[in-house]
């Protein structure tokens, strides 16, 4: 049986309520099995629905300006000048197969109260850019330039050849700009974050400054000129620039920066590197708890060496971690219920008799709206290009439909405007897996093998075309191509939302009433007159059994 964490007698840093929202993987191209790289996220939120963000590219006029509404709560924030020509822009990567991811750490209270919010920064730096540095420009000085409105966070910015880990963070309010920091992942790593900041030491020495940005020596990393000084005059940090760390500056380590967010980056590090159990104490929070919060440990590295080349289908698996095979699974113990169900009530725990209690966060939760896995593939046979490997809901139970980075128009399930969080759609994906989801949850383990098959059947299916699509498309023109990968991702994607209906009508069927209806060669029985064969009825594990049992009225029986 797992641990129960709980924090006593000591003051909590946020709500219980609060959601530590978003999860970003990272893969160099030489830690690929196709030398593609890849980048995934999963946007969690209650408040967003899942859809498919489009914006075709453009050309513009002189004096013609680009709205800023805000992401989050769709509030206008400004007008900027617009650039000449904008690219199109599929969900978070462009046409030239830059990608943006990003989590929140939010850290020292130094948003300001004007500016533009990170979410507006990562879709206009997508229509701006042709590589990743071109992106961590546009990121970085649009919000020196305007003010930056929201709180810390972590990007993953790539492309083709090379692929960042930005952590950036405000001035404080009244204080116009950004620090940040970025590092290059080495192309034969993988690296994550998942709302804690995780730069630590720059490599500052022999580093040069061009105007206000420093570069190291080699290249592979690059931190605005600021971002030790800011950290001094608000007494983050005293001692010498080599001994400055990033996030302990910013985002100082706390129990649930561990075991709320740390064991995410840890329980997908755990399936491609070596010896990455050494770490558990870590990421669970075991550390911060016997060390009384003075010290947090050794913590992770920022990236790892995988101890093979990894495929995107793997990490679209990664994306539906619930913590399987190690102590922090969320899918046993007492409150997953007698059907191992992950779903949680009323946030990350609850409070009880000056006592925190706190409930697991795997990287696959109810409360994503959609997720994706960029593969980013510059390599020559790639004649398709990029593919955005795109879900919506509940990893665990979705599926990743291919989208290729250069379509003209979404796919009618994944439009936007085709519902929203409380209009129901019959034709929009994302009510589609919701309902399969729900319906799922309470009776988790019974239908998840169910779902896992169409699953599987499905992802098999699209990646067995990769390759014929590549070649497919290897002699059209542009504007053939664009059509071609238009009418086959919009297909697919509105084809298997109906199987996922189909689905959910079959399970519904399956087990109605907390029953399982009888099945034989992949129809459901009936017998030698045509009538339905009773079902299965489901009883409650002897552990569940014995937890009730007292309230029940009972008798001795032989």
């Amino acid at each position: 049986m797992r641990k129960v964490f709980l924090l006593a007698g000591i003051g909590l840093m946020l709500a219980v309520g609060s959601s530590f929202a978003c999860t970003n993987f990272m893969a160099g191209k030489a830690a690929t099995a196709d030398g593609s790289t890849m980048i995934s996220y999963a946007a969690d939120s209650y408040s967003f629905y899942g859809f498919l963000h489009y914006r075709a590219a453009a050309d513009h006029a002189p004096g013609s300006v680009r709205e800023v509404i805000c992401w989050d709560d769709g509030k206008p924030l400004m007008s900027i000048p617009e650039v000449a020509h904008t690219y199109t822009v599929v969900g978070n990567v462009n046409e030239n197969q830059v990608t943006i991811g990003e989590t929140t750490w939010g850290g020292r209270d130094l948003a300001d109260t004007v500016g533009i919010d990170y979410g507006s920064l990562i879709y206009i730096a997508l229509e701006r850019s042709k590589t990743a540095r071109e992106a961590i420009h546009w990121i970085t000085s649009l919000a020196t330039e305007y003010g930056y409105l929201s709180g810390g966070e972590s990007f993953s910015i790539g492309d083709p050849n090379e692929v960042w880990i930005m952590e950036m963070t405000g001035k404080g309010k009244g204080n116009k700009g950004v620090v940040w920091a970025a590092a290059r992942i080495p192309d034969d790593c993988i690296s994550g974050h998942a709302n804690q900041a995780r730069i630590t030491y720059l490599p500052v020495k022999g580093a040069k400054r061009k105007g206000d940005i420093y570069t190291s020596k080699d290249g592979q990393w690059m931190w605005h000129k600021d971002v030790i000084q800011v950290a001094r005059d608000n007494g983050f940090f005293t001692g010498n620039d080599e001994d400055f760390q990033f996030n302990h500056a910013y985002n100082p380590f706390d129990f649930t920066g561990l075991y709320v967010c740390e064991a995410r980056v840890w329980s997908v590090f755990r399936k491609f590197a070596d010896d990455m159990d050494k770490y558990l104490g870590y990421a669970a929070g075991k550390v911060y708890l016997a060390t009384d919060g003075r010290e947090a440990g050794e913590p992770m590295p920022l990236w790892v060496k995988p101890n093979h080349k990894i495929t995107a289908q793997e990490l679209k698996d990664a994306m539906r971690d619930q913590f399987e095979g190690t102590e922090l699974d969320i899918t046993k113990g007492v409150d997953a219920g007698p059907y191992h169900s992950k779903l949680r009530y009323g946030g990350l725990g609850f409070k009880q008799d000056s006592t925190q209690y706190w409930f697991e966060r795997p990287v696959a939760t109810q409360q994503t709206a959609w997720s994706y896995v960029s593969q980013m593939r510059g390599y020559e046979s790639a004649k398709a290009g990029g593919i955005f490997w795109f879900g919506l809901d509940d990893a665990a139970t979705n599926l990743y439909v291919p989208v290729y980075n250069t379509i003209t128009r979404a796919p009618e399930c994944m439009r936007q405007g085709n519902g929203d969080l409380y209009t129901y759609s019959p034709t929009s994906a994302w009510w589609a897996y919701n309902r399969v989801a729900n319906w799922a949850y309470p009776q988790y383990s019974l239908m998840l093998p169910d779902i896992k098959k169409v699953q599987k059947s499905w992802e098999d299916k699209f990646n067995s075309q990769v390759e014929a699509i590549d070649q497919k498309v290897a002699d059209m023109s542009e504007a053939d191509r664009r059509a071609f990968l238009t009418d086959y991702s919009c297909r697919q994607a509105d084809e298997s939302t109906a199987a996922w209906n189909d689905l959910f009508t079959y399970l519904t069927v399956k087990f109605i009433d907390g029953n399982i209806r009888a099945e034989e060669n992949g129809q459901f029985k009936r017998n030698e007159w045509g009538e339905p064969v009773g079902p299965k009825r489901v009883g409650y594990p002897k552990e569940f059994q014995d937890l009730f049992k007292k309230d029940l009225y009972h008798e001795k029986v032989q």
